[in-house]
């Protein structure tokens, strides 16, 4: 069974038996793995905690990788890039839960994805660090797709519709995959920014709200398992 050190970032867990959690991490070296956290549910003083758990916290572990089955163990553990507000803040704490079901959703792979780990690691870290963050979840699912292959096609962005299924701008027309006037209006003010500029964007709530459901419907159609997340309600809630 080979021992694997690597950093990595909590998607999900689940309460596996009374004590223990089966626990979903983005691994750096080895893409998407499971792991079996036993006894993490009992009171005890030292060993593993359940904070280590929380979504989207970073970590740097060693760990047993089992060549025959899907369950791994840790062997030790520690917290790396440690966040300072994620979990205190309403707002951060509702974005971290949503994205996490997000990414745990999208994300399959079971295997090594530099660029994607650095890009997650990079965009949370900036997200437990700054203060204006109303519209950093729009950001980062726009982005989110340059590592999931459906980045939309700027090259035509004049035009005043966009074809959500094909990903490319068009005219404006009754197929129900394209969107058009104040919806494309502000997809495209989105594909404008980036986190350094990210305070320079402005929605009304209303519109925060439909940019984030033209994201979700795009995801919808090129993600075959997406769904939407548990959380959306308490997002959209927060926003309000």
């Amino acid at each position: 069974m080979p021992i694997i050190s690597t950093n990595a970032i909590v998607l999900s867990s689940l309460k596996f038996g009374d004590t223990s959690l089966i626990v979903k991490c983005f691994t750096q070296q080895e893409g998407l793995k499971s792991y079996l956290v036993r006894g993490v549910l009992k009171p005890k003083k030292g060993g593993l905690k359940v904070a280590y758990f929380q979504p989207l916290t970073q970590l740097k572990i060693i760990a047993n990788h089992n060549t025959k089955g899907t369950l791994h163990t840790i062997k030790e553990i520690q917290v790396y890039n440690s966040y300072q507000f994620m979990y205190q803040d309403v707002v951060k704490q509702s974005i971290t839960f949503f994205l996490s079901e997000v990414v745990s959703n999208v994300i399959q792979e079971e295997e090594a994805n530099d660029a994607l780990y650095e890009f997650l690691e990079t965009s949370f870290t900036w997200l437990d660090s700054h203060e204006k963050i109303a519209n950093f979840h729009l950001v980062f699912l726009l982005n989110l797709t340059s590592f999931l292959g459906f980045y939309p096609d700027t090259s035509d962005r004049e035009k005043q519709g966009f074809h959500l299924l094909d990903g490319f701008f068009t005219d404006p027309s009754y197929d129900k995959n394209v969107i058009s006037g104040n919806e494309c209006v502000q997809f495209k003010k989105l594909l404008e920014t980036n986190f350094e500029n990210l305070e320079s964007l402005t929605f009304t709530k209303s519109e925060r709200q439909m940019v984030l459901q033209t994201l979700i419907t795009y995801y919808k159609l090129h993600v075959d398992s997406f769904r939407n997340p548990k959380s959306l309600d308490v997002l959209e809630a927060v926003f309000r």
